[in-house]
């Protein structure tokens, strides 16, 4: 039987005067991967940071497992077990990869059942580079060892819930690569629930089951990655 980790309902947001998300309904069950797609400025980013608690509701209701989190601050959400990577990676450049890590930790105090133990090894088997740079200031690594050590964070705080933006964004091929092999294993082997805003539908495509396709702050199409391909949705997103 399939548990619905996250479900959203009516939720709209707002800029000021401006509404940017339009009663957005969607559930997400407990171990999938979804993608969350669409052209630029129709409210991805906006819908990631609403979830996460950084933008806030202004109406509708967030539920994720059995508790309402719509009212929750982003600390609190980030305590109930939501991780967020933002698109441009935000890591804080001044410090060392292995204290931008240990920022991650703060996101388990007041976690019942979870022991704050450190940077847990997995972290280091899933971006190997971590470890080589452990010392260095994030602010002197590549854009995609910033973005290895921005989903490490994320992961340090043991997230039931990953929100990427843009994890692609900036990165060679080749990182790319690194990067969604690491999310297929968060996936399989952490048990940990993925949603992702992505451009290149090919990546997302590769290891998402589900898309929701966003237009105007709203979803307008919703389908299994293994019924339609990239190519079949694509005029959804370039138009």
């Amino acid at each position: 039987m399939m548990t619905t980790l996250l479900q959203l309902e009516k939720v709209s947001s707002a800029y000021g005067q401006s509404k940017v998300l339009w009663d957005i309904d969607m559930e997400i069950v407990q171990g999938s991967a979804v993608a969350l797609i669409g052209r630029n400025g129709v409210g991805k980013t906006t819908l990631l940071k609403t979830i996460m608690g950084v933008q806030k509701l202004s109406g509708g209701k967030i539920t994720l497992g059995d508790q309402d989190v719509s009212a929750m601050a982003a600390h609190g959400r980030a305590r109930s077990g939501i991780g967020f990577v933002p698109q441009g990676r935000h890591v804080f450049p001044h410090l060392t990869v292995m204290e931008n890590l240990t920022v991650g930790l703060a996101a388990l105090t007041g976690r019942s059942g979870l022991a704050q133990t450190g940077i847990a090894d997995h972290i280091f088997d899933l971006f190997p580079k971590l470890t080589q740079i452990r010392a260095r200031k994030a602010g002197l690594l590549s854009g995609g060892e910033q973005q290895q050590l921005a989903i490490g964070r994320a992961l340090a705080g043991q997230p039931r819930l990953l929100l990427l933006d843009e994890p692609t964004e900036g990165i060679q091929p080749s990182v790319v690569k690194q990067i969604e092999h690491a999310l297929r294993r968060i996936r399989t082997e952490l048990g940990v629930t993925i949603v992702i805003v992505e451009q290149y539908l090919d990546f997302a495509w590769s290891f998402a089951e589900r898309y929701h396709v966003m237009q105007r702050g709203k979803i307008v199409r919703e389908g299994s990655t293994k019924e339609e391909t990239a190519a079949e949705i694509a005029h959804l997103v370039n138009i």
